[in-house]
């Protein structure tokens, strides 16, 4: 949470900024701290405090604080060691690997109960899911398409900006579009979130939190990871993008109960003669 604080501290409004600043100095004060006197050492009003909760994706402060709590209990070492020149091969796979783990416990603990149930639900009722992702982000569109068929919820995925602002137009209410971006400033893909989005469309955006992606969405699950994607092909992001995918996919399967089982069992059995024994000559 505190990472999550310091990577959102500049896009804050500036009262907003006095309150996180405050948190920053005395994290474990602001877990036991009632509202007002956060407001008094942050010198902002109360409702100030609460936007502010609710800027990082928060119901609000007593979530604020669980979450805080959490990630200060867990001692989890949110910690981005990049890779330089010079590192060994030995270095440079555990700094990857290290980075990858602390990206996904950040999102464990960060990622908002509330948001992730709506998003569920929004993809269990779906008439049809359409992925839209770009470059990277595209190759987890088509991860999405690949789970959610299997549900027998008619599902597709469109990486082209000119495709997907065309299959926007002609979305319906029930449909839901499922945005994915590392940057979450994709002009592409906002244009054709707010062209789902008028002809009465649900946007499940996958992003990084404050970002215009994420102000945009109907739901937002924030995909936060410490790299620089204006410069390096993302890596942390995309996989925290594929696991938020995953949890959407097996929540969308137990709401569905016995009706995806069935469908995910005409799946397999459809495959099944495309295996080879074992000893079995092709």
């Amino acid at each position: 949470m505190l990472n999550k604080i310091r990577h959102q501290l500049d896009t804050l409004p500036k009262a907003e900024r006095l309150v996180a600043e405050q948190v920053l100095t005395q994290p474990r004060w602001a877990v036991e701290a009632p509202v007002a006197e956060i407001a008094r050492l942050a010198r902002v009003s109360q409702p100030t405090v609460i936007r502010f909760c609710r800027s990082l994706g928060c119901d609000g402060l007593s979530d604020f604080k669980r979450r805080l709590a959490n990630s200060l209990a867990s001692g989890v070492p949110f910690v981005h060691s990049s890779v330089v020149m010079g590192d060994s091969v030995s270095d440079l796979g555990a700094k990857v690997f290290d980075n990858t783990i602390s990206a996904l416990l950040k999102c464990r603990n960060d990622l908002s109960a509330v948001a992730l149930q709506q998003a569920i639900e929004l993809l269990a009722s779906a008439r049809r899911i359409e992925f839209y992702g770009q470059g990277n982000s595209g190759i987890i569109a088509q991860d999405g398409q690949h789970k959610f068929f299997r549900y027998g919820i008619p599902a597709v995925a469109y990486s082209d900006p000119h495709v997907h602002r065309m299959a926007a137009a002609v979305l319906d209410p029930g449909d839901v579009v499922v945005a994915i971006s590392a940057s979450g400033r994709s002009a592409d893909i906002l244009h054709s979130v707010q062209m789902a989005q008028s002809v009465g469309a649900n946007v499940i955006a996958i992003t990084p939190s404050g970002t215009p992606l994420a102000r945009a969405a109907t739901v937002t699950l924030a995909a936060d990871a410490q790299e620089d994607v204006e410069i390096y092909a993302p890596m942390l992001s995309r996989i925290v993008q594929l696991v938020i995918i995953d949890v959407l996919s097996v929540g969308v399967a137990l709401k569905r109960g016995s009706d995806a089982v069935t469908h995910l069992e005409k799946v397999k059995k459809s495959l099944r003669e495309k295996r080879v024994k074992n000893g079995e000559e092709v």
